[in-house]
């Protein structure tokens, strides 16, 4: 990032996010050839607009060499040597798309977690700034890299990705379709009930009395995704999609100060939703709110103390980069300090702005106020000294 960005970036840090019109657009921008990654960030991250990448960005990567045919088909002898599903998905082509379990979708495949030397793609730099999968990395939990492989007619149903992320998805091989709804439409395909559609072309949608408010509802924006291609899709971006040929993809979560405002929102709407569900026993239990946070992570996968311990680590790192001292003796930190030194200090001072303005925003929360001492692991405000500390001299 270079320091002009940092400054635009900087000047929209407490501005409240705008409610987005995209209406019957039925326009994506197509990165044909590199951009810069400050163009990417000021066009694409902070608008939370999506975008369509040519097969370019994609064409140097390993698992594109290796598992497709020249035919631009999967390469089973080869995938066979390596992943279980591909008997499974071999046998069901060779049976007409057709087989008695079904038209099954391997999704969510921890590969890069499973397989992590196997060297199959590199994150584009538009994407290295990946807040997610940085934290989940460093407590060695989880994380939010999935490979996706599935035959001619498997599909996604109709979602948002989870804490409200950035997604990213490379076709390897394979077709893809995509509709995607731009935040606030999903509410207008609600039912009755409150209940989200499940696949947003069912003809009952139709049904006024079981959608209301489905005549509200723009058009989708449709994209068809070609092998080779990355669709970067915004946060909060409602989709369905679905495999028009036999596709493999790789896809990331990920999270950053661009969309951080939008995981806090949706953690406050999620503690909201719990606590409307059992608000009748708020009288009665003594450790009530406990409860809601509690209840809260089994659903959405993280509380409000983990949310700050998430911030911390994030801020930790940049804070340790600015004073050159970032330590690299692990495989996860070695990928840190890389992808912090690639995208340079004034996007880690801007990633630490948006950690301030977020924890600001926490301390003045009566649900966080509300948290036992024993859920945080640090005090917030010394958190918030030492970022002004480290950003004095960037800023």
């Amino acid at each position: 990032m270079d320091r002009d960005t940092l400054h635009i970036a900087s000047s929209l840090i407490k501005i409240p996010r705008q409610s987005q019109q995209y209406c019957s657009s039925h326009f994506v921008d197509y990165v044909e050839r590199n951009i810069s990654y400050s163009k990417f960030f000021k066009n694409y991250l902070i608008p939370n607009h999506p975008c369509v990448f040519s097969k370019k960005f994609t064409e140097d990567w390993n698992c594109r060499k290796h598992w497709v045919t020249e035919e631009g088909k999967p390469n089973f002898s080869r995938l066979l040597q390596q992943f279980e599903f591909v008997q499974y998905w071999k046998d069901y082509i060779q049976n007409g798309h057709s087989s008695p379990k079904g038209c099954l979708y391997l999704k969510d495949w921890h590969m890069h977690r499973n397989f992590p030397d196997h060297n199959c793609y590199k994150t584009p730099i538009f994407f290295s700034s990946d807040w997610l999968n940085e934290y989940w990395d460093s407590i060695e939990v989880d994380d939010y890299r999935f490979v996706y492989m599935g035959p001619k007619g498997s599909w996604t149903p109709f979602h948002a990705d989870v804490f409200r992320s950035y997604s990213w998805s490379a076709n390897i091989c394979g077709r893809k379709k995509w509709l995607l709804y731009p935040p606030g439409q999903e509410e207008f395909l609600r039912d009755r009930h409150g209940t989200l559609a499940y696949d947003v072309t069912a003809p009952m949608l139709q049904d006024k009395g079981q959608y209301p408010h489905i005549d509200k509802a723009c058009q989708p924006l449709e994209i068809i995704q070609e092998a080779g291609e990355i669709i970067f899709v915004p946060s909060g971006w409602h989709h369905q999609v679905y495999n028009l040929e036999d596709t493999i993809s790789i896809n990331h979560n990920w999270l950053n100060g661009c969309n951080l405002d939008i995981m806090w929102q949706f953690l406050q709407n999620e503690l909201a939703s719990v606590q409307r569900e059992i608000e009748e026993w708020r009288e009665t239990m003594d450790t009530w709110h406990q409860h809601c946070q509690v209840i809260m992570k089994s659903c959405t996968g993280i509380d409000f103390g983990e949310f700050a311990m998430f911030l911390k680590i994030i801020a930790n790192n940049r804070i340790s980069f600015l004073n050159s001292s970032l330590a690299s003796s692990s495989v996860q930190s070695r990928q840190v300090a890389e992808a912090l030194e690639s995208l340079g200090p004034h996007h880690a001072t801007f990633d630490l702005q948006r950690v301030t303005y977020i924890l600001e925003s926490m301390l003045n929360n009566e649900d966080f106020k509300r948290l036992e001492p024993s859920s945080l692991k640090f005090q917030p405000e010394s958190l918030l000294q030492e970022i002004r500390e480290a950003t004095r001299s960037t800023a």
